[in-house]
């Protein structure tokens, strides 16, 4: 979980667009974002896993 005080900061419209970054939409964590999806890769591993993502699953050969 990230800090509230960072997720707040990133709220805001920043000072340059420069400074822009994206966070996870469920948890808040800033690293390893997948953009089409909107969260994190730890966020997409739990919710591909209950299948709550249409169109994904765990690949096996």
């Amino acid at each position: 979980m990230a800090k509230k005080s960072w997720e707040v900061k990133q709220r805001r419209e920043p000072k340059f667009s420069a400074r822009k970054y994206s966070r996870c939409k469920i948890c808040g964590r800033s690293r390893a974002y997948m953009r089409d999806f909107g969260i994190c890769r730890l966020c997409f591993r739990k919710l591909a896993s209950e299948g709550q993502i249409p169109g994904i699953k765990k690949a096996s050969w």
